[in-house]
Order: structure tokens, then C-alpha cells, then sequence
């Protein structure tokens, strides 16, 4: 990954160590105009998934997925692919996802799309991508069956 997520600087004071930080993973060796936390630095792409996961799941989202992607492409490391019954639970479980993450590690995602419509979310925290989904929407969109080669795992 080239940059990191916006890091709100209200919800995560700086370290003043220039960014990434021991054991940061993918942020390691980048600087940039982002704020790091040593909270921020503990969180490495695979608990990051889980912790989305939970939070999804927590606000129930139904079929809750994480699909390993590492090995396949390179501008992610996981989706993390979930539904909601209506729009309106889609925008919940959206809302409950980037609390948790700005809340825990002072993290923003990098961009995201369709929370309008809620049909379907799509939040780019880079080493995480989270699509969230109504149900019709992920039937159409069958990400699951496009990624079929990913290693993937229920999240309950």
C-alpha cells in the first residue's frame, strides 16, 4: 500500500515519531502529513479485519466475510464483505464500522462510496476494503464469486 488512512488528529494525539512506527506493517518506512499513534500502529491488517468484522456483525449485518487477499492482488490486503437487510442498516453498519475505527485507532477511511444510495458501502481503510451490502445489491455483484480463488472465512 502507498499511504496509510486519514488519521483524525482530535480522536488520536501524535507520537512525533514521523509516521509508521515499529510494527506498523505496511505504513512502515512512509512518512506523510498523517498523525500515527502507537494504538495505530499496533493494528496490523488481519486484526484490523477482524476487528470490522466483529463491529459488522455486532450491528447485524448477515454472512459476514473476510476473503484473504494478500497473495492475489496488491493494492489491499483483505474485503471484508457483509449485508444488511434494508439501506438503512447498511448506513448502520457503515456508521458503526468508521466509529470503531476512528474511536480505537484514530482511523478514517480513505475514501468512501454509495453511503447515499446504501446499497452498496464501499470504505478503503487500503489494507482493509469493506463493502457492505443490501442484499439484492450482493446478489447482483457476486464479489464473493469474482474472488472465488481468495481464501476466505465465515465471520460469526
Amino acid at each position: 500500500m502507498s499511504e496509510r488512512p486519514e488519521v483524525d488528529p482530535a480522536a488520536a494525539p501524535a507520537t512525533g515519531d514521523g509516521g509508521g512506527g515499529a510494527g506498523s506493517g505496511h505504513g512502515q518506512g512512509r512518512g506523510g502529513p498523517e498523525a500515527f499513534t502507537d494504538r495505530q500502529s499496533a493494528l496490523v491488517p488481519e486484526e484490523m479485519a477482524n476487528r470490522i468484522a466483529r463491529v459488522a456483525s455486532a450491528h447485524k449485518a448477515i454472512d459476514v466475510r473476510v476473503l484473504d487477499l494478500r497473495s492475489i492482488v496488491s493494492y489491499t490486503d483483505y474485503f471484508i464483505i457483509c449485508s444488511g437487510n434494508t439501506d438503512r442498516q447498511t448506513r448502520a453498519i457503515h456508521d458503526a464500522i468508521r466509529q470503531e475505527l476512528k474511536d480505537s485507532q484514530g482511523l478514517l477511511p480513505r475514501r468512501v462510496e454509495g453511503d447515499r444510495e446504501a446499497r452498496w458501502i464501499l470504505m478503503d481503510y487500503l489494507d482493509c476494503v469493506v463493502h457492505v451490502f443490501t442484499p439484492d445489491a450482493r446478489d447482483y455483484y457476486r464479489l464473493e464469486q469474482l474472488w472465488g480463488e481468495a481464501p476466505a472465512r465465515v465471520y460469526e
